[in-house]
């Protein structure tokens, strides 16, 4: 996601400054190259050395005649990109009135001036988020095209926002985006019928891929809206989410198929395209009003669902859409077949084939199919989600 990016980590004063060497971890973990930059009062909550060991490189905590902003952040520069979490209302105000007292404020002055990205992650208390004069400064930095990731707001406070949201922002400001000015809808997940109060009829999608596949969309410009599965219980991340958060999407969380179908319907108006990655009940039951009781035998008539796909295609004939068709067979001819079928049935862009064993793992294998054309991909569903949003970019 980051390979190859050079990231200035600017490092304001607020207790966020802690997770500093986590944010550094993860940013390296994704590819990148980090050097830091300090404030005398981030420096109070976190030593530098500990900011060195992390990220391998000196850090620079004072301007000096070897012109470090410049060096960092000029016109030839070695930063793709300047980073600044956490950022204080202090610091965002002083970017917002172009003061630089700070190596961080002098960073980022540069920077603007030069064109280079800069990301910012505001971290303070909620009432200082809230302040007038913080929110005019962030509508006018953000008005330069610097990006923000909004703040989690928790226990009265704009907590700082994951590691992974930054990681995933800072990759759209610095990497290609060929689906800039698109909206994509994602769906996700497993779908849930209910047979009473309680129990329910579902399957084993863990919902990964479907998150992926929006958050590499994400990545590569695209507004996307997220719809997914009640039971797909952290859509925020894969790497500690507390699953309200979905900083890379128009999060709607559904239960069941028809719920699904109704989400993407009222998006799809606007969309450009649509990717169904989710694992969709194709049947459902009328719910028991109270819990049945255990101990008796029991049968269920089922009803089938509407095909999200056949339904979607009559109503919006023009929109990109692409598929996803799991199978048990194991055999690759049989996969090809069945995506062939729902390739032409429904006219879609292409579909992507795999066999259902790899439901709720990190790794997957994958059988693209367009048109004539078959190819296989192997890896983790990260980068199967970018090689979806690649494809599609193609189309589009």
């Amino acid at each position: 996601m980051l390979a190859g990016v050079n990231v200035a980590l600017c490092v304001s004063g607020s207790i966020a400054a802690v997770k500093t060497t986590e944010l550094v971890h993860e940013l390296r973990r994704r590819g990148a190259t980090v050097r830091a930059v300090m404030t005398e009062s981030a420096q109070g909550i976190v030593h530098p050395w500990s900011v060195e060991f992390a990220t391998e490189n000196p850090v620079v905590t004072e301007i000096t005649g070897n012109i470090e902003h410049v060096e960092l952040c000029g016109r030839e520069g070695w930063a793709d990109v300047l980073l600044i979490a956490p950022a204080t209302a202090n610091t965002v105000g002083k970017i917002g009135a172009a003061i630089d007292d700070t190596p961080v404020t002098t960073c980022a002055t540069t920077a603007l001036g030069s064109g280079v990205p800069v990301v910012i992650a505001p971290a303070m208390h909620e009432p200082m988020y809230d302040h007038p004069g913080v929110t005019d400064a962030i509508a006018r930095v953000e008005s330069w095209g610097v990006r923000f990731v909004p703040p989690r707001i928790e226990e009265g406070k704009a907590k700082i926002a994951t590691g992974d949201a930054i990681c995933l922002t800072t990759a759209r400001a610095t990497g290609e985006r060929p689906l800039d000015g698109r909206t994509v809808i994602v769906t996700s997940g497993a779908t849930a019928e209910r047979i009473d109060p309680v129990r329910v009829l579902t399957n084993r999608a863990s919902g990964r891929t479907g998150r992926a596949i929006a958050r590499a969309c994400y990545v590569r410009g695209a507004e996307v809206t997220l719809v997914h599965g009640s039971l797909d219980a952290s859509p925020g991340s894969d790497s500690g989410s507390s699953g309200h958060d979905v900083p890379y999407a128009t999060a709607k969380r559904v239960e069941s198929a028809a719920e699904m179908l109704a989400a993407v319907d009222e998006s799809a108006g606007d969309a450009d395209a649509l990717v169904s990655a989710a694992a969709i009940s194709d049947y459902t039951t009328d719910t028991a009003g109270e819990k049945i009781r255990s101990g008796g035998d029991l049968s269920l008539d089922l009803e089938p669902t509407p095909k999200l796909l056949d339904t979607v295609r009559a109503e919006y004939p023009d929109l990109a859409i692409v598929g996803f068709k799991a199978e048990t067979s194991g055999d690759d001819e049989a996969m090809i077949g069945k995506a062939r079928d729902l390739l032409e049935r429904v006219e879609l862009e292409f579909v992507v084939a795999n066999d259902a064993s790899v439901m709720g793992g990190d790794e997957t294998r994958a059988l693209f199919v367009r048109g004539g054309e078959v190819s296989v991909f192997t890896g983790s569903k990260d980068d199967l989600g970018f090689r979806v949003a690649d494809g599609l970019a193609a189309t589009l």
